[in-house]
């Protein structure tokens, strides 16, 4: 005869089936962690996205540093117009950062090194160089890009770059009108011919 009260059998079969579904549940959950779960580790795609988010991560790293070292060398309006983008830069390098590791990469980016030497010339022009670059790497990576988090910012930096480039093109002596792009810049639209004056005042 048993002295289990029936109540007691029936809740521990209850208790049994509770701990067969959490454990189901539980084998599911890390099965389903499988290459998805760890990111770009395990995940081919993520693996590509990381790899180039880093590339833009490089390119921004540099144009922030060139913004920095040439900032001395700017004046009047065109100073304010200098720590404006170099901020932005850091916003830049920012999203970027945070877009690797949403996807489960490293940083590993590094700015290419830049010649520190020059005049206010010499400073807008490799700024246009380099934000002429970055606007054709977006535009080329951004429909490659196969996770929709980093196709957005691609082509949301894509249009930063191409906005950033038409106040460069004034900096350097274009006209209102004579710095508008043109249609579907991609980065191949060269800088004005001639520097006019530095935006004193």
């Amino acid at each position: 005869m048993s002295l289990d009260h029936p109540v007691s059998r029936h809740g521990r079969r209850r208790g049994k089936g509770r701990a067969a579904v959490l454990a189901a549940v539980f084998a599911i959950a890390v099965g389903g962690c499988g290459k998805n779960g760890h990111g770009a580790e395990t995940d081919p795609e993520k693996g590509a996205d990381a790899a180039a988010l880093n590339e833009a991560l490089a390119r921004e790293l540099t144009l922030r540093d060139a913004y920095a070292l040439g900032l001395p060398l700017l004046r009047g309006r065109l100073y304010g117009v200098g720590r404006r983008l170099r901020a932005q830069q850091g916003e830049y390098v920012d999203a970027l950062t945070k877009s690797i590791r949403g996807v489960g990469g490293e940083t590993d980016a590094e700015a290419s090194e830049l010649d520190a030497t020059g005049d206010r010339a010499a400073v807008l022009d490799l700024a246009y160089e380099l934000e002429s670059a970055a606007l054709a790497a977006y535009v080329d990576v951004a429909p490659r890009l196969n996770t929709s988090a980093p196709r957005t910012l691609a082509a949301s930096l894509a249009a930063a770059h191409a906005q950033h480039l038409v106040v460069l093109r004034q900096g350097l002596g274009a006209s209102l009108s004579d710095s508008i792009p043109e249609a579907f810049d991609g980065g191949e639209v060269p800088p004005p011919g001639a520097s006019g004056p530095d935006g004193g005042g």
